[in-house]
């Protein structure tokens, strides 16, 4: 299974692909798919004031049999000191030290693509498929919604599949853009969990996120998520996910839900 990923935003994508959700990939057909809903997260990020995250997006891929191209554009709400930067999204805000102010806006939209089944074995029941994304510095730089600069993240995503159950082990790397006020270094992020399914249409289950601080003095972002998703009919999907941080560099808590229109 997605950053908030996840994703652009916290597992999206990842958590609905452990879900089945997606379209059929012996469909030679392309498929659009629509994807919203709402993030709230509130941590200290090693500051002295909590800062709170409302994030809120709009997303669109188009699956073909192989491929999947996923757009996402995002709207970004942030209760923080002046002076805060929202490196990306389910990222480490780099705390400031003003005022508490409300900065609101477009975030960072971001363009990915992912070829299913680069490896895939059926005896075995393990599939591999791999994901290149692009996160543009849509943000306004001015209002410490974004760095203003693009990132790069490749990531590989490995599924090994029981009769109800799905494991999964994902590792990536981003590549970092500088600012003109932040040295942000280049990381690591890695992934593991699974998905339980109760029926057709009811799934449940965990995922543990790390990814390395792009701060050179940060602590590593260490969360785990968990989240409950049901299929309401042909066309249409919900979930709802929780997750909590145990690092400085991670968010105190966090909840959201996501809809998906097939």
């Amino acid at each position: 299974m997605n950053s908030r990923t996840q994703s652009a935003f916290k597992l999206l994508g990842v958590v609905l692909a452990l879900a089945n959700v997606t379209v059929a990939k012996g469909d030679e057909h392309a498929s659009l798919i629509w994807t919203t809903g709402m993030e709230y997260s509130s941590g200290e990020y090693g500051g002295s004031d909590v800062i709170e995250d409302l994030y809120v997006p709009i997303s669109a891929s188009m699956d073909y049999q192989r491929f999947s191209f996923e757009l996402t554009v995002p709207y970004l709400s942030v209760r923080a000191p002046s002076g805060s930067t929202i490196t990306e999204p389910g990222g480490e805000p780099v705390a400031g030290s003003g005022e508490m102010s409300t900065e609101s806006g477009l975030g960072d939209v971001i363009a990915g693509v992912t070829v299913y089944d680069v490896l895939y074995s059926d005896d075995l029941g393990v599939a591999l498929d791999v994901t290149g994304k692009i996160k543009f510095g849509t943000a306004d730089e001015d209002k410490g919604l974004g760095t203003g600069e693009q990132d790069y993240t490749v990531r590989a995503d490995l599924f090994k599949f029981y009769e109800k159950f799905t494991l999964l082990g994902s590792a990536g790397y981003k590549i970092r853009g500088d600012t003109a006020n932040l040295d942000l270094e280049d990381v690591f992020i890695g992934s593991v969990g699974g998905v339980y399914a109760l029926n057709e249409k009811a799934r449940f289950g965990l995922m543990y996120d790390y990814r390395e601080s792009a701060l050179s003095d940060g602590d590593a972002i260490s969360e785990l998520s968990a989240f409950a998703s049901r299929r309401l009919n042909d066309s249409l999907q919900i979930q709802f996910y929780t997750f909590t941080g145990f690092t400085d560099s991670s968010a105190d808590w966090g909840a959201g839900f996501l809809v998906q229109i097939l």
